[in-house]
């Protein structure tokens, strides 16, 4: 609905593939296989950054889980600006911007960043409203379709309580402090 919406209004778009943050393997290839097929139904010209960095990613995020989310939209944001500004266009947006299940102030907050910090506009949608179409669309059109953000935590969220998950954090944690002190000495 995204592409719709902004050909609709005249742009000449161009999409970009860059996940780091998805997690298992299977996950990753599955998502871009789809959007692969999808894009050459639409004529859709693709930019693929294909490469599976769960390991970066999960690196980056740390000791900070609790705000994991956003440094996966600043990673993909910036790396949306930084492609724009490599490939030569005029601004960005992101399909983050239809999930109605992301914090959409902040992607926005940390887009206008990106754009700021790279020197290439990010193009304001709120998509949200097209969310239950585009959802529609894609069962009516076989594409996979998914079940969680994309990164390891969310898709452990999706199967297990959140009060536990924070305690096995927080746990996990602890002995890896504990494990550190004993190394260090």
């Amino acid at each position: 609905m995204c592409v719709k919406t902004l050909r609709e209004e005249g742009a000449e778009l161009t999409g970009l593939w860059f996940n780091p943050n998805i997690h298992p393997f299977t996950e990753y290839r599955q998502r871009r296989s789809t959007l692969e097929e999808y894009a050459k139904t639409i004529a859709l010209p693709l930019l693929l950054q294909d490469e599976y960095g769960l390991r970066g990613f999960v690196a980056a995020v740390g000791e900070d889980f609790s705000h994991r989310c956003a440094l996966c939209y600043r990673l993909r944001l910036f790396g949306a600006a930084r492609a724009a500004k490599e490939g030569g266009f005029d601004n960005f947006t992101s399909s983050l911007f239809i999930s109605p299940y992301q914090n959409h102030e902040l992607m926005k907050e940390i887009a206008q960043e990106a754009a700021a910090a790279v020197g290439v506009p990010f193009l304001y949608h709120d998509f949200r409203p097209y969310f239950k179409e585009g959802q529609e669309k894609a069962k009516k059109l076989g594409l996979y379709r998914q079940k969680y953000c994309g990164c390891i935590f969310s898709e452990e969220e999706r199967y297990r309580k959140p009060n536990r998950i924070l305690k096995d954090c927080e746990a996990g944690l602890a002995r890896a402090r504990e494990l550190r002190s004993s190394l260090e000495g």
